[in-house]
C-alpha cells in the first residue's frame, strides 16, 4: 500500500510540475564572511524588504543564534537595480521598508533585547521543555511582570518610533533559557480585504498542553497594529510525540480570500515535516494540520500575481516549490544548494530563506550558501521566473476547519 502511495504521489508531482515553467537567473553574490568564520549562526538567516523609490534591503545576521543576540544589530545590504549589484549601507534601515499598512504607514515587529532573569521576580514555574539539549522554562504570561507581557513594534510616519502593546492571553506561556527572558512575537503580518491586519506568530506554547509543544498564534488588528487580539490557534497534537511541536509559519492570503500556513516541525531530535494547514475565516479556526513533505525550516511564502504560489524552505540545501492550486498540490523542489551528502543537515545552509516579488511572475529569493567556491560563508540571492503552463487555476475544494 505505501509503495501505490509513493508511486501515486510520483506521478501527481510529474503532472504538477507540467503546469510551470520555471527560469532560474544566475546566483548573485551579495556578502561573504571572513574566510575563517564557520561557527553557526554568522553569516546567515538573510531578510530581504522592500523600501521605496525601488529600493531593496537585505538583512544578515552576524552574531551566535542564540537569545542573548536579540536585539544586535545586523548587516545590511541595499540594491537599486532588483537585486544584481549591492553594496553595505548601515543607514538603510532609517528609511522606510516593510509592511505598508492601509493608512500609509509602515510597521515591522521589533526583535528587543532579553530579559534577564536575575532582574524580575518569577512566578511558580508552569512546565518546562528541552529543544536542542537546551531547558526551556515556560511561565503563564499573565503571572508575569507586566513589562514582560508585551510584543513590540517599529513604526514609521516620518521616521520609526518603538512602541509596545500588551498581550491578554490568560492560557498562554512565556518561557526563558539561558537566564534570560526573550519577549519575541515572529511571524507573518497579512492586511485583509477590509483592511484589518492578521498575524500568525510563534513561540506559542498552550497551558492546556500537559507538556505543552511549541505552536503558532493568529491575532486581528483593526486599527493599524495598535492593539491586538489573539483569535485562533495551531497547536500541535501530531503523533510524533518526540518533536518540539510547530515552529517558524509561513502565512499567505490565498486569492479566494483563506489563509494558508505552512509550519516547520524539523527539530534537536532530527529531520520532521513541514505541515500545512487553511482557515476559511481569517485565521480564527484552521484545519487539521497535514503533513507534506519529509523536511524543511523557515517555510516562506509567496502569491505571485499569475496564480503561482511559492514555497521556499530549507535544510539541507535550499529549495523552491511551487504550486497552482492554492498550495493543495505541490511541484517536485527545485534545489539551489548542492547536497553532497544529505546526513549532514546543516553543512551547506543555514537553510533559511527569504523571497520578494519583483513582477507578476518573478521573484527574488535570499539565502545562504556555506561551501561556495570561495570557501566563504556567503548570502547569494537569485531571480526567478515562473509562468503557468495551463490557461485555469483548479476551483479550491473548502474544507471543514477542525
Amino acid at each position: 500500500m505505501a509503495r501505490i502511495l509513493r508511486v501515486s504521489l510520483f506521478f501527481l508531482a510529474l503532472s504538477l510540475s507540467a503546469q510551470v515553467k520555471v527560469q532560474l537567473g544566475p546566483a548573485r553574490l551579495v556578502a561573504a564572511g571572513p574566510s575563517e568564520e564557520h561557527r553557526w549562526g554568522r553569516w546567515q538567516f538573510p531578510s530581504l524588504e522592500a523600501g521605496t523609490n525601488g529600493e531593496l534591503l537585505l538583512f544578515v545576521h552576524v552574531e551566535p543564534d542564540s537569545a542573548a543576540s536579540y536585539g544586535k544589530a545586523r548587516k545590511i545590504y541595499v540594491s537599486t537595480n532588483n537585486g544584481r549589484t549591492w553594496r553595505e549601507d548601515p543607514g538603510a534601515p532609517k528609511r522606510p521598508y516593510g509592511l505598508l499598512l492601509p493608512n500609509g504607514e509602515r510597521l515591522r515587529t521589533d526583535t528587543v533585547p532579553a530579559t534577564p532573569i536575575t532582574q524580575i521576580p518569577l512566578p511558580t514555574q508552569h512546565a518546562e521543555r528541552v529543544s536542542y539539549k537546551t531547558p526551556f522554562q515556560l511561565y503563564l504570561l499573565n503571572d508575569l511582570p507586566s513589562q514582560l507581557r508585551n510584543i513590540f513594534f517599529q513604526r514609521y510616519t516620518t521616521r520609526w518610533t518603538p512602541e509596545s502593546h500588551p498581550l491578554n492571553d490568560p492560557e498562554a506561556l512565556r518561557y526563558a533559557t539561558g537566564g534570560l527572558i526573550p519577549q519575541i512575537w515572529w511571524g507573518d503580518i497579512k492586511v485583509l480585504k477590509d483592511n484589518s491586519l492578521v498575524a500568525l506568530t510563534y513561540p506559542y506554547y498552550h497551558a492546556s498542553q500537559p507538556s505543552p509543544y511549541t505552536s503558532a498564534a493568529s491575532y486581528r488588528s483593526a486599527d493599524n497594529g495598535n492593539t491586538w487580539q489573539k483569535i485562533g490557534h495551531i497547536l500541535y497534537n501530531e503523533p510524533d510525540r518526540r518533536r518540539d511541536g510547530f515552529t517558524e509559519p509561513a502565512l499567505e492570503l490565498l486569492p479566494s480570500g483563506d489563509l494558508l500556513a505552512i509550519l516547520r516541525t524539523t527539530d534537536g531530535n532530527g529531520l520532521g515535516p513541514m505541515y500545512k494547514a487553511l482557515s476559511h475565516d481569517q485565521g480564527r479556526t484552521w484545519s487539521k494540520p497535514e503533513a507534506f513533505t519529509e523536511t524543511g525550516v523557515l517555510p516562506r511564502l509567496l502569491q505571485l500575481k499569475n496564480g503561482v504560489l511559492v514555497l521556499a524552505s530549507g535544510r539541507p540545501g535550499v529549495d523552491l516549490r511551487f504550486s497552482t492550486d492554492y498550495g493543495q498540490t505541490w511541484s517536485p523542489p527545485t534545489t539551489l544548494v548542492p547536497v553532497p551528502d544529505k546526513s549532514k543537515i546543516q553543512a551547506d545552509s543555514c537553510g533559511y530563506t527569504s523571497l520578494l516579488p519583483l513582477g507578476k511572475d518573478r521573484f527574488l529569493i535570499a539565502y545562504s550558501w556555506f561551501t561556495p567556491p570561495s570557501g566563504s560563508k556567503s548570502i547569494y540571492v537569485r531571480e526567478v521566473r515562473v509562468r503557468r503552463t495551463t490557461e485555469h487555476l483548479r476551483v479550491q475544494p473548502r474544507e471543514t476547519p477542525e
